[in-house]
């Protein structure tokens, strides 16, 4: 159980850490931890006309982090994503997309922007 606590812990720090990352990119924090049955979103944040909804990984090493982010976890990414979007209809106007910050020890974070499709069943694009 102590291990499964320090995850939960260590996955916090990351979060927190990715947020001020953003901040400091001028991004508006709207969302953290959005949860709906059957998907999550970590992070949703604002720039200008771009609404993007991050997706935290932290690894020991940034490739580890990058393919933590499975096709099944991608679906259930969606479809947070999918609910967010209809109950904030003020974004419709938005361009939207799902991004990735990976997080290793030793590095700065890694944000990358459209990491993977919104729509449908594509594969990872990193």
């Amino acid at each position: 159980m102590d291990r499964r606590r320090a995850a939960y812990a260590y996955g916090l720090r990351a979060e927190t850490l990715a947020t001020l990352w953003l901040r400091a990119r001028l991004y508006k924090i709207l969302d953290r931890n959005y949860r709906v049955h059957g998907g999550e979103i970590d992070i949703v944040a604002q720039r200008g006309r771009t609404i993007a909804f991050v997706e935290v990984k932290a690894r020991g090493a940034f490739e580890d982090a990058a393919i933590a982010i499975t096709p099944q976890k991608q679906r259930r990414f969606r479809r947070a994503a999918n609910r967010w979007r209809a109950t904030h209809p003020w974004a419709a106007g938005y361009t939207l997309r799902a991004d990735a910050i990976f997080i290793a020890p030793g590095g700065l974070p890694r944000h990358v922007e459209n990491a993977f499709a919104l729509e449908g069943d594509m594969a990872n694009a990193f």
